[in-house]
C-alpha cells in the first residue's frame, strides 16, 4: 500500500485546511485509516482514526469539535478537515494504514505534510 499525503501549508491561527490522503496498491487490506502529528521536538501523536467497515471514527480531545476525519472509499482517499486552526496544530501531519492479512500486521505511512499555523 502507498499512501500521498496532500494539503498541507500555511494559515493563520482560526483559519481551514483539508488534508488528503490517497491510498493504492492492495487497498483491499485496510481495516482502518488515520491521521497523525509530530511537531518539532515532540513525539508523534495520534490525530483522528476510521474505521474501513462502519466508518467508526475517534479523535484526540485537543482536536474534538474541529477536526473531522472522513474517507471516500470510491476513491481510496481519506480526509481531515481542520478548522479553527491553532498555532499548536502546528506539526507534520502523517497518513497511516492500517490492516491485519491472515497472521500479517501491516502498517503503512505517508511521507508526511507540513500545516504551520501563525498566530
Amino acid at each position: 500500500v502507498q499512501l500521498v499525503e496532500s494539503g498541507g501549508g500555511l494559515v493563520q491561527a482560526g483559519g481551514s485546511l483539508r488534508l488528503s490522503c490517497a491510498a493504492s496498491g492492495s487497498t483491499f487490506a485496510i481495516n482502518s485509516m488515520g491521521w497523525y502529528r509530530q511537531a518539532l521536538g515532540k513525539q508523534r501523536e495520534l490525530v483522528a482514526t476510521i474505521i474501513s467497515g462502519g466508518g467508526s471514527t475517534n479523535y484526540a480531545d485537543s482536536v474534538k469539535g474541529r477536526f473531522t476525519i472522513s474517507r471516500d472509499n470510491a476513491k481510496n482517499t481519506m480526509y481531515l478537515q481542520m478548522n479553527s486552526l491553532k498555532p499548536e496544530d502546528t506539526a507534520v501531519y502523517y497518513c497511516n494504514a492500517w490492516g491485519v492479512v491472515g497472521r500479517s500486521v501491516l502498517d503503512y505511512w505517508g511521507q508526511g505534510t507540513q500545516v504551520t499555523v501563525s498566530s
